[in-house]
């Protein structure tokens, strides 16, 4: 069995009883450390919107990689940033998969006959005021990105490899408030992956840890 066929199936073992949360009662702040969660919850909203993003696992034959997207840079919130596929979760969406599906079709035109679901990764607060759920899919070769430019300003790939390697897990200090915290960027060519995009990659990390 190659590493790419096995990264598969770990992924989908480790997710396979994974359900979507209800409510953001177990939502953590994305992005952050262990130790620094609770003395920075009070910076985040007590009534968040709930939202849903794609992390897009493309299998290629060559090995497994991520696709993530630059935010345009006039959007309101989180403007040039590295992000996921997704946002706010509507009355029309059955649940956070739908919602994730739909708003990857309509941000870089991945449709839905291309991604085959996995499961969710625990839900992320972020400070925007939002709680987002990262549905993970594993994404077919052969689609055409079609880029939505008021949402999106490009797309990329980082190999899985690279992202789940902690030695590019490049730790920081951060004020928030009065409160000094520490987080973790994933830096790729030249890209930086921070925030709760970076949250939601090293959740993903934590839970593939084999040690």
């Amino acid at each position: 069995m190659n590493d790419r066929i096995a990264l598969r199936r770990l992924i989908e073992e480790r997710l396979k009883d994974s359900r979507a949360a209800p409510d953001p009662s177990t939502a953590v702040p994305a992005g952050f450390s262990a130790k620094d969660i609770e003395a920075i919850r009070a910076y985040f909203p007590a009534s968040p919107i709930a939202a849903a993003v794609l992390v897009p696992i493309v299998d290629h034959e060559t090995g497994l990689t991520v696709l993530l997207t630059q935010r345009a840079s006039t959007l309101k919130n989180h403007a040039g940033q590295i992000s996921f596929p997704g946002g706010r979760i509507e009355p029309t969406d059955l649940n956070p998969l739908e919602a994730a599906l739909r708003e990857t079709e309509e941000e870089i035109g991945v449709t839905r006959e291309y991604i085959t679901f996995a499961g969710y990764l625990e839900p992320q607060l972020v400070l925007s005021g939002y709680w987002v759920t990262p549905v993970v899919g594993f994404v077919r070769p052969g689609f055409q990105l079609r880029l939505d430019h008021h949402e999106v300003e490009s797309a990329f790939e980082v190999p899985l490899c690279h992202i789940l390697d902690p030695v590019n897990h490049r730790s920081r200090t951060r004020e928030l408030g009065a409160v000094t915290v520490q987080v973790y960027d994933i830096p790729y060519e030249n890209h930086n992956i921070w925030g709760a995009t970076a949250g939601m990659l090293t959740s993903l990390y934590k839970l593939l840890r084999t040690e």
